[in-house]
């Protein structure tokens, strides 16, 4: 007997700049996904850059250790608008290249039905890509998980915060 009830699959889409870090990657499914709970992630609002073209970011700080500044953080979640599509894909090329230059491995991956630049080096890895005039990044210290599990959880998070939550 065939299904009777459509079922809404969330997509991968250029969307509205979330506020608020729960509505990027709920801390229950960073848990879920890295095996164990984080402190609730520290938030920072980034304002426009018109130099950039950036109209308005969101980082999500997972894991700080106590006394340690934000740099330290096992994980951080990002996700940042600009003025149009070029200028998001501009960012994305300049952030790889800066990152390339630093001495990162740089590999083309999938990211749902997107596709995703992920960058690796001793001390961690990073995702970063474009949709319209929205870019995602997820940077995780390189021993959060074991390597051949990191860039899948790496993956589901951008693909989690890029996805507007269906109501």
């Amino acid at each position: 007997m065939a299904p009777t009830s459509v079922t809404r699959t969330p997509v991968m889409a250029d969307r509205p700049l979330p506020d608020d870090c729960e509505l990027i990657v709920p801390v229950e499914q960073v848990a879920q996904a890295l095996g164990r709970e984080l402190p609730k992630p520290t938030e920072i609002i980034g304002i426009a850059e018109p130099s950039i073209a950036r109209t308005g970011k969101i980082d999500c700080y997972h894991g700080i250790p106590a006394g340690k500044p934000l740099s330290d953080a096992l994980l951080v979640i990002g996700v940042s608008t600009y003025a149009d599509d070029v200028s998001a894909q501009q960012r994305v090329t300049e952030s790889v290249e800066a990152e390339r230059q630093a001495g990162a491995a740089v590999a083309d991956v999938p990211v749902a039905k997107q596709r995703g630049t992920l960058l690796t080096s001793p001390q961690e890895l990073l995702l970063i890509g474009s949709i319209g005039k929205s870019t995602f990044v997820v940077r995780a210290r390189a021993d959060l998980l074991p390597a051949e599990q990191l860039g899948q959880v790496l993956t589901g998070f951008a693909v989690q915060s890029m996805t507007q939550p269906i109501s």
